[in-house]
């Protein structure tokens, strides 16, 4: 898909490190030819970003928490005094205490459900309402990242499920919202992958194993696919696909129980 992006330009929210599915994006977006800025939150993750973007020749980085509307207010307005357009924004930002991705889910304190919520889902909308001044003159795509664990039940992974779910109800009305001005919203959900993000979910390691011993295509998604599902999406190819969840999994969402070899 080389050059497939030339010409747009967008913000990417959300690298921790070269592993993060965000980089994935980013990298692929880069080589199919896009401008990119780039988001982050606290001094060590800008450190972490700082020589990946300058991989891809960005010089655009601005510190920002979504869960501060003065920051949000700020990074946007310093996007639009550098690009008074865009084409494209990459929300790759979820958050949960930890120690409460463990246990029942009946156990969910109200202050981390609020929480959760806040950065997992409510922080999409706040982007999509600042990103889409910028994207009204020649439409745009917001894309964000979601998990299966959304729609059943995933061990560990708790109130995660649940704020990934309103992630993906958001994203079908942001759709409807936006269409009539030809922005599409859709939401990318790869399967278990080794970031630090899914490193925070108990058993990871076992889950990577189990979906790549039972996927129908007997893997787990690689940043390369999760990158090249998101250069469609932004491109023109992707111009009438809006209000999707694309999953990027090997198939594994469609299995009714594991492979006979492992039941």
């Amino acid at each position: 898909m080389s050059g497939i992006l030339t010409g747009k330009r967008g913000l990417i929210m959300g690298v921790a490190n070269d592993r993060s599915i965000a980089w994935g994006i980013a990298k692929a977006m880069s080589e199919a030819g896009a401008e990119l800025a780039f988001t982050y939150q606290g001094e060590a993750f800008g450190k972490r970003l700082a020589p990946l973007a300058q991989s891809v020749g960005s010089d655009f980085m601005v510190d920002v928490d979504v869960t501060d509307d003065a920051s949000l207010d700020t990074a946007f307005d310093q996007l639009a005094t550098r690009w008074p357009t865009i084409d494209f924004v990459v929300h790759a930002i979820a958050y949960s205490d930890k120690s409460e991705l463990t246990g029942r889910f009946l156990d969910t304190s109200r202050a981390n459900f609020k929480n959760s919520m806040d950065i997992s889902a409510y922080s999409f909308i706040e982007v999509a309402r600042r990103a889409h001044p910028m994207m009204v003159e020649n439409g745009g795509t917001l894309l964000t990242l979601t998990y299966q664990g959304s729609n059943r039940v995933v061990p560990n992974y708790n109130v995660m499920g649940v704020a990934k779910a309103a992630l993906e109800s958001a994203t079908r009305y942001l759709a409807n919202d936006l269409g009539p001005e030809g922005i599409r919203v859709n939401a990318i959900s790869p399967g278990p992958m080794k970031t630090l993000a899914g490193a925070a979910i108990g058993g990871a390691r076992k889950t990577f194993k189990h979906t790549a011993q039972n996927a129908p295509m007997r893997d787990n998604a690689t940043l390369e696919a999760v990158g090249g599902t998101a250069v469609y999406l932004a491109s023109d190819a992707g111009a009438c696909t809006t209000g999707e969840i694309i999953r990027v999994d090997g198939g594994f969402h469609v299995l009714g129980m594991p492979q006979q070899d492992h039941l």
